[in-house]
């Protein structure tokens, strides 16, 4: 994929940039440059990789995050919470309508 200089300029307009033809086509190029890579990375087989939960761990898998246990640690206070809240509703808070 790549883009041509009406691309980027429609781009700038609707980003509300103001840009010049050479700051556009500067910017032309670092976009297609970006893609470039984009479709050069999307070209590697990557069948078989196991994902990684930090990069360190392909380097030395005694380092890598070990993840707890997704367990419910804290009790339910949303009474608590709300009691001093001016107005609740099934357990959500109330406020003023702001957009008529």
């Amino acid at each position: 994929m790549s883009l041509a200089l009406s691309d980027v300029k429609r781009i700038a307009n609707l980003s509300r940039l103001e840009l010049t033809d050479a700051q556009a086509e500067q910017t032309l190029d670092k976009l297609n440059g970006i893609f470039a890579l984009v479709e050069q990375m999307k070209a590697v087989d990557t069948s078989g990789v196991e994902p990684l939960s930090h990069p360190i761990a392909a380097i030395e898998p005694a380092l890598a995050l070990r993840l707890r246990e997704d367990a419910v640690t804290e009790t339910n206070r949303r009474e608590d919470y709300q009691r001093p809240a001016p107005a609740t509703q099934d357990g959500l808070y109330l406020v003023p309508k702001v957009i008529e």
